[in-house]
């Protein structure tokens, strides 16, 4: 198994608490800690002569089935990745999982890529759903999971949950900053931790790319709070760098994305079904893979939180819109797609449940305003027509109005 994610996703926690509860040992290696390891796979490729080494670093004898093996921040070694492949066909009885946080950006070309031989998953940070486990609400999740027939909740659980999420737009999900916060109660420790990991993406930036591209990479991880914070957040060129074009930063947003860091939503000219054939990638909106660091970024006062409603409209339902992209990037584990009619109605976003297309408008505040909808469903004629708002359960007809806090729920409940 190859577990994929940005840093600081908590990749190396899973596979630990993993590898210790349902092995009877545990293995760790980080070849970014240890940069000596990489003399394991030095020269001719040999699992078990590998595995026998391996035993000898950790001083323990490796069983096979009975012993958790995991390579950790294995993009700092491209022969480990190549060793995926020989593990798998020669080595089965063998469990290894690895883990990197720059894949797709770290991994040159030169190397086979172990393609059919690993099974692949992707680790976001943690959902909203995730953050009241950590608070101890699963009682609260369960019941968001079951509310298949959109019921209202009362008005002190949903006020309850509306100060919950306020929470989370603040803190992200982060599991560092959750349990930091969760533990000490303590705001700016948890922005203290934001800012560090914002650091540490900075020092990516330079690590895995030539200079010249750790500048443009740079300008544009720091424009996307302000392309976010206009009414149109279709990403511009422009705003990034004046007279700037698609040429000069196509690379380095792609590699944002490769790094995970940022997740990319394309306009469609229909919503048909497959989605990405009607995809005009040319034009487009760049969120950040987490609230918490989009934040930090615009160095959003913690006092916010504690006023009524003023994070769901700060910078024009940035932190709204953001949140529902990773929300559903996080649930659906796929591209993001949006819907525009001649410049005058948009459906901020569209996604697929089985043989559906379903149109979702994000609203930042309790305005009751469906145009936009109103217009899709009168083109398309979908199955349901869906908003995500801070209002409460509301269901007529196709329509249905899920809360924000209930996001996490949509596969479950359509």
């Amino acid at each position: 198994m190859l577990l994929q994610g940005a840093r600081q996703v908590g990749k190396t926690y899973i596979v630990r608490e993993f590898g210790k509860n349902e092995y009877n040992d545990f293995v760790h290696l980080n070849f970014e800690r240890d940069p000596d390891l990489k003399q394991l796979f030095q020269g001719k490729i040999d699992p078990f002569k590998i595995i026998e080494e391996i035993g000898f670093y950790a001083n323990r004898k490796i069983t096979a089935k009975n012993t958790l093996i995991f390579f950790d921040e294995i993009q700092e070694c491209e022969e480990a990745i190549t060793a995926l492949k020989y593990f798998n066909e020669e080595a089965a009885d063998y469990h290894l999982i690895a883990a990197g946080s720059l894949l797709g950006v770290a991994v040159g070309k030169s190397r086979s890529f172990p393609v059919g031989k690993v099974n692949f998953l992707t680790m976001y940070p943690m959902s909203f759903g995730e953050f009241l486990w950590a608070y101890n609400e699963n009682l609260l999740f369960e019941r968001i999971l079951k509310n298949k027939d959109f019921d209202p909740f009362s008005k002190v659980i949903h006020e309850k949950l509306i100060d919950y999420l306020k929470i989370y737009l603040f803190l992200g999900g982060m599991p560092e900053v959750i349990d930091n916060y969760i533990t000490n109660k303590d705001i700016s420790w948890a922005r203290n931790i934001q800012n560090e990991i914002v650091k540490a993406y900075h020092n990516d930036f330079s690590k895995y790319s030539t200079s010249s591209e750790a500048v443009k990479t740079r300008e544009i991880w720091h424009s996307i709070p302000f392309q976010l914070a206009r009414e149109n957040k279709k990403f511009k060129y422009n705003d990034v760098r004046k007279k700037a074009r698609a040429s000069h930063f196509e690379s380095s947003i792609e590699w944002l994305h490769q790094a995970g860091l940022i997740y990319i939503s394309y306009n469609i000219s229909a919503p048909k079904l497959p989605i990405s054939g009607y995809a005009d990638r040319s034009k487009f909106k760049v969120y950040m893979l987490d609230t918490g660091l989009l934040g930090a970024l615009l160095n959003v006062s913690p006092q916010i939180i504690i006023q009524p409603n003023q994070l769901f409209k700060e910078f024009n339902g940035a932190f709204i819109e953001n949140f529902v992209a990773s929300e559903l990037t996080n649930t659906f584990n796929r591209e993001l797609y949006y819907w525009t009619s001649r410049g005058t109605s948009e459906v901020d976003f569209i996604i697929s449940k089985d043989d559906m297309v379903l149109p979702i408008e994000v609203k930042s505040g309790t305005s009751r305003n469906l145009k936009s909808l109103q217009v899709y469903a009168e083109k398309y004629m979908p199955e349901k027509t869906i908003r995500t708002s801070p209002r409460n359960y509301h269901s007529q007809d196709k329509f249905v109005n899920l809360p924000l806090y209930a996001l996490f729920s949509i596969s479950s409940v359509l």
